[in-house]
């Protein structure tokens, strides 16, 4: 699977942006898909994760202001990103793991710079 994130920008704080994380395959049976950042100096840390027949998952710091989606017509993983803070300022990498023993491959990261 090869994944290919876009959709970063800069933005004001408060703002919002959507990123899109387009896969090279169908991902409607995809297990796990999910997001993830890396801020300078920090590790790279989970955002939101979605696996089928499961509740999605966020990390705390972004509950109530991110919303993970997929959509399986376009093979297309979305993160709609509201309420931005500067701390959430990173680059954001999508991945994808078919099941459980699979490997997870990457997308290449998007720059999300959020000023205050």
């Amino acid at each position: 699977v090869q994944l290919q994130a876009c959709g970063g920008g800069l933005v004001q704080a408060g703002g919002s942006l959507r990123l899109s994380c387009a896969a090279s395959s169908r991902i409607f049976s995809i297990q796990n898909m999910g997001w993830y950042r890396q801020a300078p100096g920090k590790r790279r840390e989970l955002v939101a994760a979605d696996t089928i027949g499961f509740s999605t998952n966020y990390a705390d710091s972004v509950k109530g202001r991110f919303t993970i989606s997929r959509d399986n017509a376009k093979n297309t993983l979305y993160l709609h990103m509201n309420s931005l803070k500067p701390e959430d300022t990173a680059i954001y990498y999508c991945n994808a793991r078919e099941r459980l023993g699979r490997p997870y491959y990457w997308g290449q990261g998007t720059l999300v710079t959020v000023s205050s």
